[in-house]
C-alpha cells in the first residue's frame, strides 16, 4: 500500500518514504503498541480478569509451595534434632539366625549399654504373652461367675532404663526404678486412659490391679510419653518380675536407647558388640537418619510434589489464556482486517496480541505472587512457625507469569497475523 501524501501516522502505524521500495514499510512504535494492547484489554475487563485468573492460580501455587516447603523444612530440622536423632532401637534377631538360639539380649543388657559413653538411658521391653493366653487385667481380685471378668489390656515388660528412655510424663505417683526391679517387687505403671478404664481415680488408696491372678500395686499414672506412645495403652511392669512370672521374652523383645545429640550413630555401631561379643549378628541396631539428609529428602519430595501441582496450574492457566485470546482474535477479525487494510503488517498484529497476552500473564503473576506470599505468612502464623520465603522466588514468579502469557499467546497471535484484510472485511 502506497501512502505518498498521507499523514505520517495513521491509527498507530507510521509510514516512511523509500526510493527503492514500491510499498512503503510501516512501523509500529512501542508506545503505540502498548497503547493499542491496553485498549484491547480494557475494552473487555471481565474477560481479561478471567484470562489472568489461571496465571494467578499457577503463580500463587508456585510461590506458596516454595514458601511452605522452606518453612516446613526448618521445622522438620528442629524436631528431628530433638527426638529422632537421639534414639536408637535394637531388635533381637537371634531366632532368625539360629532357630535354637537363646534370647539375644542378656539379662543385664540395659545397665551394660548405659555404661557406654553418650548413653543416657537404655533398657529392654517386650509384650507379655503367657502360654495360657493373653492375661486379663482387673482392678478387683474377683471375677464374674464365669471367671471371665477383667479387661483385655496389653501388658508390657519394661526395664527401668527403657521406662526412662521413653520420656514419660507422670500425672500421679512415681515410676518404678532399679530397686523395684532388683527386688522383684510387683508394681505397675499405667496410662491415664487405662486408669480411667479400670476405675482408678487416685493413688492415695494404693490401688491394686490384677494381671491374671497376680496382684500388682499401681505405683504411677502417666498421661503422655514422647517416645513409644503405644506404651500408654499397656500396663507396664518391671522386666525382672515378668521374667519370674511369665518366662523369658520371646523374639519380640526390643531395646530402646536414649543418647546424647550426635552420639546415636556411634552408639548403634557399638551396642551389638557390647551386648553379644560372641554373636553380634544376633542384634540389629537401627541408627536414626541424619537430620540433614532426612530434611533434604523430605524437602525434595515436597518440592517435586507441589511443583508438579504448580506446573499443572500454570498449564491450565496457559490453556485458558490461549483459548480466550483465540476467541478474542475471532471476535476482532473485523478490527484486524481494518488494521491490515490501513497498513499494518502481520508482525504488528502478532506483536499486539503477544503484548496483550504477556501483560495479562504478568498481571496474573504479580497478583499470584502476592496471594502466595500472604498464604505462606498466614499458614506460618496459624502453625506458630517462622515464615521462610526466598527473594529469588518472589522475583522469579512474576517473570514466570509473563513467560506463560507470552507462550500462551503465540498461536492466537499467529492466527491473527494470517487474517487477510479482504476476508476479514467480508465478515
Amino acid at each position: 500500500m502506497t501512502r505518498p501524501d498521507g499523514p505520517p501516522r495513521t491509527n498507530g502505524f507510521r509510514t516512511s518514504r523509500s526510493r527503492a521500495r514500491v510499498v512503503e514499510p510501516t512501523s509500529f512504535p512501542l508506545r503505540d503498541l502498548l497503547a493499542e494492547a491496553f485498549a484491547g484489554i480494557l475494552q473487555r475487563p471481565g474477560r481479561a480478569t478471567l484470562t489472568a485468573l489461571g496465571t494467578v492460580l499457577g503463580v500463587g501455587t508456585f510461590v506458596a509451595v516454595l514458601g511452605l516447603t522452606a518453612t516446613a523444612s526448618s521445622q522438620i530440622d528442629a524436631r528431628f534434632n530433638v527426638l529422632t536423632a537421639t534414639e536408637v532401637t535394637v531388635e533381637d534377631v537371634a531366632r532368625t539366625k539360629d532357630p535354637f538360639a537363646a534370647p539375644g539380649f542378656p539379662e543385664d543388657a540395659g545397665p551394660r549399654v548405659e555404661r557406654l559413653r553418650g548413653v543416657r538411658h537404655a533398657g529392654v521391653f517386650w509384650p507379655v504373652r503367657p502360654p495360657t493366653g493373653a492375661p486379663t487385667v482387673r482392678s478387683s481380685p474377683v471375677s464374674d461367675a464365669a471367671g471371665t471378668g477383667g479387661a483385655n489390656i496389653e501388658v508390657t515388660a519394661v526395664s527401668p532404663g527403657a521406662l526412662q528412655a521413653v520420656m514419660p510424663r507422670l500425672a500421679e505417683g512415681r515410676l518404678y526404678d532399679a530397686y523395684h526391679a532388683k527386688a522383684r517387687q510387683p508394681v505397675a505403671v499405667i496410662g491415664s486412659g487405662i486408669a480411667a478404664r479400670l476405675g482408678i481415680s487416685t493413688l492415695e488408696t494404693s490401688p491394686t490391679l490384677f494381671i491374671g491372678d497376680q496382684p500388682f500395686t499401681v505405683a504411677g499414672v502417666i498421661d503422655d510419653v514422647r517416645r513409644r506412645p503405644e506404651m500408654l495403652m499397656s500396663v507396664l511392669v518391671p522386666d525382672t518380675v515378668a521374667r519370674g512370672l511369665w518366662g523369658e521374652p520371646t523374639q519380640d523383645s526390643r531395646m530402646i536407647v536414649a543418647t546424647d545429640l550426635g552420639a546415636a550413630p556411634q552408639i548403634a555401631a557399638e551396642i551389638p558388640v557390647a551386648l553379644r561379643p560372641d554373636h553380634p549378628d544376633y542384634l540389629q541396631a537401627a541408627a536414626p537418619p541424619d537430620p540433614r539428609t532426612l530434611r533434604s529428602s523430605v524437602t525434595s519430595d515436597l518440592d517435586q510434589l507441589f511443583l508438579l501441582l504448580a506446573a499443572i496450574c500454570l498449564f491450565i492457566g496457559a490453556v485458558g489464556i490461549a483459548n480466550t485470546t483465540l476467541v478474542s482474535v475471532l471476535e476482532r477479525t473485523g478490527e484486524i482486517g481494518l488494521r491490515r487494510a490501513l497498513g499494518a503488517r502481520g508482525r504488528h498484529v502478532t506483536a499486539q496480541f503477544l503484548t496483550e497476552s504477556g501483560f495479562l500473564g504478568a498481571l496474573g503473576g504479580l497478583v499470584g505472587t502476592s496471594i502466595g506470599s500472604v498464604t505462606v505468612v498466614l499458614v506460618a502464623w496459624l502453625r506458630d512457625w517462622t515464615p521462610v520465603l526466598h527473594t529469588g522466588t518472589v522475583v522469579a514468579a512474576p517473570l514466570i507469569g509473563l513467560v506463560t502469557g507470552v507462550v500462551a499467546g503465540i498461536y492466537p497471535a499467529w492466527r491473527a497475523a494470517r487474517i487477510q484484510p479482504v476476508e476479514a472485511l467480508r465478515r
